[in-house]
């Protein structure tokens, strides 16, 4: 690294891990980076990507702030950052990795960065919202690079989870944090549209965070959102090409006592002017996030008529 790109980031002066985080945040706030793959902000960025560097595990304790960086680390740092800035890729997707329900996974451009607030639901057991015992069938729907299905695999060890999703290149990175977590006995990847390949599989759980972005925010969206296939993104002009699909067709593929958890985002809005006449449960987060809807097998029967789906389908 340049004495100038030194001289930019303010690493030159970094004789620590937590001035080196400093450093990173700053410069990080004046390029006007935009945090929204795993953080929020720019100082959990920082934390994240110093840690990285230096090969340390990210929950590294308070100690580690005090460590002394030698100069070959500072480069890399440097670099790293360098590199985060012009060309505003999102970090998950330089370093490989991200951290999803408390585990790492695999991160590369095949997929969305794993960010679902569906994550405080896994760890939570799903309580209050699946009471029928401990889940022992899964579907991972839409799942990109795998992180809902393989974190509640995880959670669950007597539960078998399939992974489906329409893009190949997703489910090979599917695939891939299949085997590093271990439970590929438990564990298959299905190549579909939506339910389009899973016969009439019932599962206890529907686990679904599909594309979900409007026409409007995707073409306001930060230029980090444009580094990710635009497959996992847009859905049409509401944003609901897919949720009104999964909707009509969820009931089919659930047990008796089963549950859809499905995420909206910010097409929540439209969602509940679409179907004015359907009481949607909508997740309070203590994590973060909005959108994700929870509706039980017998309310989506009930429901079968108001929630019919007469457009054409996606195959």
């Amino acid at each position: 690294m340049t004495d100038e790109l030194q001289e930019r980031f303010e690493l030159e002066e970094a004789a620590s891990v937590i001035e080196a985080m400093r450093a990173c945040a700053g410069a990080l706030d004046s390029a006007g980076v935009f945090c929204g793959h795993g953080t929020d902000n720019t100082w959990d960025e920082s934390v994240q990507l110093v840690l990285y560097t230096l090969g340390l595990p990210p929950d590294s304790p308070a100690s580690v702030g005090e460590q002394t960086i030698a100069p070959d680390a500072r480069v890399r740092i440097g670099r790293l950052l360098q590199r985060r800035i012009d060309e505003r890729v999102p970090l998950p997707y330089l370093t490989g990795e991200a951290w999803f329900a408390g585990l790492r996974f695999q991160c590369d451009q095949r997929a969305l960065v794993p960010r679902s607030p569906i994550a405080e639901l896994i760890i939570g057991g799903f309580q209050p919202w699946y009471a029928d015992g401990e889940p022992t069938s899964i579907l991972d729907l839409c799942c990109g690079g795998g992180a809902i299905g393989i974190a509640s695999a995880v959670c669950f060890p007597q539960a078998r989870v399939v992974l489906s999703d329409i893009d190949a290149q997703a489910l090979t990175l599917a695939a891939e944090n299949v085997c590093e977590h271990g439970v590929s006995g438990r564990v298959e990847c299905v190549r579909g549209n939506l339910f389009a390949g899973l016969l009439r599989e019932r599962f206890d759980i529907i686990l679904c965070n599909p594309p979900y972005v409007d026409d409007d925010d995707l073409a306001a969206m930060p230029p980090e959102y444009y580094r990710e296939p635009p497959i996992g993104l847009g859905a049409g002009n509401d944003g609901l090409d897919l949720a009104r699909q999964i909707l009509a067709n969820a009931a089919a593929h659930l047990n008796p006592d089963g549950l859809l958890l499905l995420e909206v985002g910010n097409s929540w809005v439209a969602l509940e002017a679409e179907f004015p006449q359907v009481a949607f449960t909508w997740v309070e987060l203590e994590s973060g996030g909005h959108g994700v809807l929870a509706m039980q097998a017998r309310e989506l029967r009930e429901s079968a008529s108001l929630l019919a789906y007469t457009g054409t389908r996606i195959i």
